[in-house]
């Protein structure tokens, strides 16, 4: 079966928040982590189905034993992770998520270990509920010379881990601008570090579906068993089956007690996922696979063309990414006040990069078709 991915819906007139943002510029938006892809077509059946029969009144997610059951299947299937229905946990999205987390094992006044740079909302998590943000950088493992890859400053994690007021660390693999995948060594490292000090990890795996480079491997952190009875995983089919709209994710949770307290600071304040993505979920974890992979092959050729592209062009630079469809910039180079006016200057929205807290950077959205993509990278080359 062959898929079309060049072949992309015009989202103009849909109400999209990529494209609202410079509605009637002629700005292209490569800014909001989502694709442009149309749905593979299992997914928008299962969808029509349920609105042909007309009915789309509640349904508690646990019962929903098709979709409970198509989880399960992908993760035994894609990340040889055998869980258990009762460990899942449905939340409407991983913000939702991770904020829980922070009311779940955390007191007005400690702090959470951020792994930096990061997406937004994640950053702005602790604040939100009445916590002290501590960030953990990010810096360049030259390990490899021909193969430089971010990574987390372990020392800086370990030195903070160690502060009695830090009960938590929130991390995102594949990293979120970076790219990085997590190496068995690096989560083993967390791993220590987050047990000796009685650290709880939440781990933002949302991407953890779209690993493009050869030879990697999504390591999902409650299969660890270092980090079974310590850790919160939390993963979705959103960012790859381009399903985020729907509102749907899910944390698994084996330790029971860690469970218990997450459902308890959910409870009341964190509604249901919807009829819609429980749907979209079973037919992307149970008749996407082929989809699944010619996209990952779609999106490599996207990431090595910005990745030749960006690096060809005076004053960037970047490192190649081992997953997402996401590529962060190093702007430094041009000695500009703002980066991201350059960009939108030259006709390009990218993620401005003072929003991960690296203004000298950007990130840009390569999940598009090849065509526009060519569109972005001609501008940016101006």
């Amino acid at each position: 079966m062959t898929f079309n991915f060049d072949d992309t819906p015009s989202r103009k007139e849909t109400f999209s928040f990529k494209w609202q943002k410079y509605n009637g510029k002629d700005i292209i938006p490569a800014w909001v982590a989502d694709t442009e892809f149309r749905c593979a077509e299992p997914i928008l059946n299962a969808i029509s189905r349920h609105v042909e029969h007309g009915n789309l009144g509640y349904i508690l997610p646990a019962q929903q034993t098709d979709a409970v059951n198509a989880v399960v299947r992908w993760l035994a299937d894609k990340h040889d992770w055998q869980i258990k229905p009762e460990w899942l946990v449905w939340t409407p999205g991983v913000v939702p998520a991770f904020n829980v987390a922070c009311k779940a094992y955390c007191e007005p006044g400690d702090k959470v270990l951020i792994q930096t740079p990061n997406y937004p909302p994640l950053l702005a998590a602790p604040k939100i509920n009445d916590l002290e943000r501590v960030d953990i950088g990010t810096v360049i493992d030259n390990s490899d010379s021909e193969n430089p890859r971010y990574t987390i400053d372990f020392e800086a994690l370990e030195s903070h881990a160690a502060d009695p007021k830090c009960k938590l660390f929130i991390v995102c693999n594949p990293m979120n601008p970076v790219g990085s995948v997590l190496t068995q060594d690096e989560i083993d490292r967390i791993a220590t570090i987050c047990n000796q000090h009685n650290v709880r990890l939440c781990s933002d795996e949302i991407h953890c579906d779209l690993i493009l480079e050869p030879g990697k491997t999504h390591i999902p952190a409650g299969r660890v068993s270092e980090l079974e009875n310590n850790s919160v995983t939390l993963m979705a089919a959103s960012k790859t089956f381009n399903v985020a709209g729907l509102g749907t994710s899910f944390a698994v949770i084996p330790d029971a007690g860690l469970r218990r307290q997450f459902t308890q600071a959910a409870a009341g304040i964190m509604p249901w996922v919807t009829v819609l993505g429980l749907a979209a979920t079973q037919a992307a974890f149970t008749e996407c696979d082929d989809w699944h992979q010619a996209q990952l092959a779609y999106l490599k050729e996207n990431r090595d063309r910005v990745f030749e592209a960006v690096n060809s062009i005076e004053g960037l630079s970047m490192i190649k990414p081992d997953a997402t469809f996401l590529a962060w910039v190093d702007a430094s180079g041009l000695k500009v006040d703002n980066v991201l006016t350059w960009a939108e200057q030259k006709g390009v929205g990218p993620s401005p990069g003072a929003d991960f807290h690296q203004a000298d950077h950007f990130r840009i959205n390569y999940g598009c078709s090849k065509q526009m993509l060519e569109d972005i990278l001609a501008r940016l080359c101006q």
